[in-house]
């Protein structure tokens, strides 16, 4: 992505990685914002982009709808939308 740009613009509907996905990242992260332990509980779940921000350099910081933390683009992605 380029800098200052969201993959995740507010509005749209997310899905948090899997438990394993987000253990490997709170693991291997060294930077600003680490995911915090509580925010493990919520892998796997639907929610919906309430705030996008960014870091110094470019990193958007995602803030989603009922659930605590800041989360990372890497432990987000697109939810495919419904076959019509």
């Amino acid at each position: 992505m380029p800098a200052y740009h969201e993959r995740y613009p507010v509005g749209t509907r997310v899905r948090i990685a899997s438990a394993a996905d987000l253990d490997a990242f709170q693991h291997a992260w060294r930077y600003h914002d680490p995911l915090t332990t509580a925010q493990l509980a919520f892998a796997g779940q639907e929610c919906i982009v309430a705030q996008v921000g960014f870091y110094h350099g470019g990193d958007p910081l995602y803030v989603l709808d009922g659930v605590p933390g800041v989360w990372h683009e890497p432990c987000l992605s697109n939810i495919p939308a419904p076959a019509v």
